[in-house]
Formats: structure tokens, C-alpha cells, sequence
């Protein structure tokens, strides 16, 4: 490996499955391969340091759409993958495949432990969102009443009517997560997206992820849905299935 190249690691996998997810195009355009140890085996990719070295990604990071593109490319090659995976997040870029081999080496117990936890599951997404005119049904809001109606105590009217949906909505939030993770064998809370993260006008409430097996997928789908049915304050949308990124412990490694 030439000193203008690095290591840009996608997905860790047991060595029989790794087959999968060698030969696809990659982030750089380069082909995606394999770096074996033992059972275990990392896909990786050789990317140019000057697109994708430290200061190179800390300045792409700041251009959305190459981010985009990125992180769509390197979702395929981890989800290409034929067996459970521990994925890696973006920009994990090693030096040479020396230096991979020796994480694989120094972390053979965690990893294969992880991979043991993940087979048969996959992680799913559940996203809730503030509906403050679901909250309130019927009522009589402010903006209906009569013109002779103060302009402070309307103002006053509205602000504590959205307090109340709020706090409805919180309520309703943690017996979804609830519910939802009594179903999954793994459940993590996310920071809350922005409107402009999330794509959506109304306020983010929840951002969680489950780690579901596989057979129970079906039935987690219909509670997901139960949810945003029952529930009068918020809105709930299902996202997934995941390669889980989410369940992996690369990071706290």
C-alpha cells in the first residue's frame, strides 16, 4: 500500500459470509475486498487519502450531498453482506491492512461474541414525531373563538394548550418505547433529529432503534403500527430493516 492510500473498513463478518460482500463498488470507487484472521474477516476497501484522509473527510463531511452519496454507497457493501455483520460507521480508515489484521487479532473474542448476538436479528427504526392538532381533536382552540376574545388570553389559551399536548406527547413517547422494546432483543435512544435532519415540519419526540429477531419482525411491524394508531399526540413511522449499526460495539471498543 502506497503512503497517498488507506484502509477504509466497512463491516466486520465471520469468514464464510465475507465472500458477499467482497467485489462491490465502493465510496471511492475502488473494489471492495476481504482481510481475513482466523474466523473472522474484514471488508474493506483502498481509498485515496487525499479524498479520504483525516482532513480531506473533515471537510467533505461539511458537503451533505458527497455525505449522502457516501454513506448510501457504504450501506450497500455492509448490507450485501451474507450473514450477521458488525457494521462499521463512516470513516473508519486504517493505514494498511497490517494494522486491520491487528484489531482483528487483539479483538477476536468481542467481535465473534458480537456477531453471536446479532445472528438472526436485525435492527429496525421507530421515529415519533409531536401532532399537535391530533393531541387536540375537537376541541374549541383559541383561533375559533369568538372576535371579542382578548388577544392576550388567546395567546395564553394557545401556549398552554400546546404544553398540554407536549406533555401528552412525552407520556405517550415513553410507553411506545416501552412497549416496543419489551418486543426487541436490544433497544437504543438517539439524539432527537432537527426539522432539518428529519425532513419533517413537526417536532421529533423520539429517535429509537431495536435490534428484533428476525422471526419476530412481523409482529414488531403490527405493534410499531398499533402505536401510531392508538397514541393521540404523536405520530409513529417505522424505518428499517438495518444492517445494526446501532448494536455494534466497534466503537466502544
Amino acid at each position: 500500500m502506497t503512503d497517498d492510500r488507506g484502509i477504509w473498513l466497512y463491516a466486520i463478518t465471520r469468514r464464510e459470509a465475507a465472500d458477499a460482500g467482497a467485489g462491490r463498488t465502493g465510496v471511492a470507487g475502488e473494489t471492495s475486498r476481504t482481510i481475513a484472521v482466523g474466523r473472522l474477516a474484514a471488508i474493506v476497501g483502498d481509498v485515496p487519502l487525499a479524498g479520504f484522509g483525516e482532513e480531506a473527510l473533515r471537510r467533505n463531511f461539511e458537503d451533505l450531498d458527497w455525505l449522502g452519496a457516501v454513506a448510501r454507497t457504504h450501506d450497500a457493501v455492509v448490507s450485501a453482506v451474507g450473514g450477521p455483520v458488525v457494521p462499521i460507521r463512516l470513516a473508519t480508515v486504517y493505514r494498511d491492512d497490517d494494522r486491520v489484521r491487528r484489531v482483528l487479532e487483539h479483538r477476536t473474542t468481542e467481535l465473534e461474541r458480537t456477531l453471536d448476538r446479532l445472528t438472526g436479528r436485525t435492527e429496525w427504526g421507530v421515529k415519533a414525531f409531536l401532532d399537535l392538532a391530533r393531541a387536540r381533536g375537537h376541541e374549541d382552540s383559541p383561533s375559533r373563538r369568538g372576535a371579542g376574545t382578548a388577544y392576550l388570553a388567546r395567546r395564553r389559551a394557545e401556549r398552554d394548550a400546546r404544553a398540554d399536548s407536549e406533555r401528552l406527547a412525552t407520556e405517550q413517547t415513553s410507553k411506545v418505547h416501552s412497549r416496543l422494546a419489551g418486543l426487541a432483543a436490544g433497544a437504543r435512544l438517539h439524539p432527537l433529529q432537527s426539522k432539518a435532519l428529519s425532513g419533517r415540519s413537526e417536532q421529533m419526540v423520539l429517535n429509537a432503534a431495536y435490534l428484533v429477531d428476525d422471526d419476530r419482525a412481523r409482529a414488531f411491524a403490527e405493534a410499531v403500527a398499533a402505536c401510531d394508531e392508538e397514541n393521540t399526540a404523536i405520530r409513529v413511522q417505522l424505518t428499517g430493516p438495518w444492517p445494526p449499526y446501532s448494536f455494534s460495539s466497534w466503537e466502544e471498543g
